[in-house]
């Protein structure tokens, strides 16, 4: 038997404005203390000649481009959908994301250069207590920043913000190991204990930018989005009726905020087509509530056949072929594979 499909497509309703208006806030504070943080840590290395400090002032340098990056990424995403862009500005989170990883990861390769330069030739530090007020200093603000973000990249739902917090609360991380550093070369007097903390920092920050690249091509590669599944499929469950037979082929991905859905639903193949748009319109609503209306859904209905009957629970049904046997459980198993009956058969998808 071909199979008809029909189309539901629920549009959801434009961000609201004043989310818009705190991801730009917050993505301008970063920007501006992370060019406040690059002028300290700068001025503490002329201070103290020292190769932490200095990787702490690179990784500085990284996040402002970085921050820059983010701020005009938010800006970008902001924008509502429009004819070039039919599925809106959300990937370039991605983009951003993966680029502030990319730097990261430059900067750390730069700071174990610098680093295991001054191992081979070794360097003198001075004003050591100057610097010490200042990296601490320093660390300090980048961590509440850098929670602040993340908490508003959550709240918001900004990809974006949420990189940038990390990158933030690695950059304050640095800052608490090159702060470590300076304070056992003060009391210790083994002055080669500064670049091998600059080292240390920067395989640290490394593990941070590669988890952010990875993520970024998750993002773009569109790899399965378990959570965006798993949510889907408690909600259609929340408004099931017994007409719908067999939920299958369904899939997901992320653009920004906005999570594009579809999937494909088994209808007795006798209902009318007022009756079917009903139960569209009646799946659309769960599952834009459930995303905070922000979700796009492609819903796909296939008419039932015979194979379908011991999976049918429409006691009525005036077509029948055969005797219920068997409640299809709505799972997500199940709901991303290929219709039950075929799944029963051993059929290939």
């Amino acid at each position: 038997m071909v199979k008809q499909q029909q189309g539901s497509f629920h549009k959801p309703k434009d961000p609201q404005p004043l989310l818009q208006r705190v991801r730009l806030r917050a993505a301008w504070l970063s920007f501006g203390i992370g060019i406040l943080m690059l002028l300290m840590k700068m001025g503490g290395y002329i201070i103290t000649n020292s190769a932490a400090v200095l990787s702490d002032a690179l990784e500085s340098v990284v996040h402002v481009i970085a921050t820059g990056i983010a701020l005009y990424s938010t800006v970008l995403i902001a924008r509502p959908a429009d004819r070039r862009h039919p599925y809106g500005y959300g990937k370039v989170e991605y983009f951003s994301a993966g680029a502030e990883g990319a730097l990261i990861v430059a900067a750390a390769i730069a700071i174990c250069y610098e680093a295991t330069i001054d191992l081979a030739r070794g360097n003198q530090l001075k004003d050591i207590d100057v610097g010490v007020w200042i990296v601490a200093a320093a660390g300090g603000i980048n961590l509440l920043l850098g929670y602040y973000l993340i908490r508003t990249g959550k709240r918001t739902r900004s990809l974006v913000l949420e990189a940038d917090g990390k990158h933030v609360l690695t950059d304050s991380f640095t800052s608490i190991g090159v702060l470590v550093g300076l304070l056992l070369v003060k009391l210790t007097g083994v002055v080669i204990l500064d670049p091998l903390f600059a080292i240390a920092v920067a395989l640290n920050i490394l593990f941070t930018g590669y988890h952010l690249v990875r993520q970024s091509l998750d993002g773009l590669m569109n790899t399965v989005d378990t959570e965006t599944l798993e949510r889907t499929v408690v909600a259609v469950n929340k408004v099931r009726e017994p007409v719908m037979i067999d939920l299958h082929r369904l899939r997901a991905w992320r653009g920004g905020a906005q999570r594009f859905i579809d999937f494909h639903l088994t209808l007795p193949r006798y209902f009318p087509l007022d009756r079917t748009h009903e139960l569209q319109h009646q799946l659309s609503d769960a599952i834009a509530a459930e995303f905070h209306d922000h979700t796009e859904l492609l819903l796909h209905l296939d008419p039932c056949n015979n194979a379908l009957c011991c999976f049918c629970e429409v006691a009525d049904c005036p077509i029948r072929h055969g005797e219920f046997a068997e409640k299809n459980e709505f799972t997500i198993t199940g709901a991303v594979d290929i219709p039950v009956y075929q799944r029963k058969e051993g059929i290939a998808g």
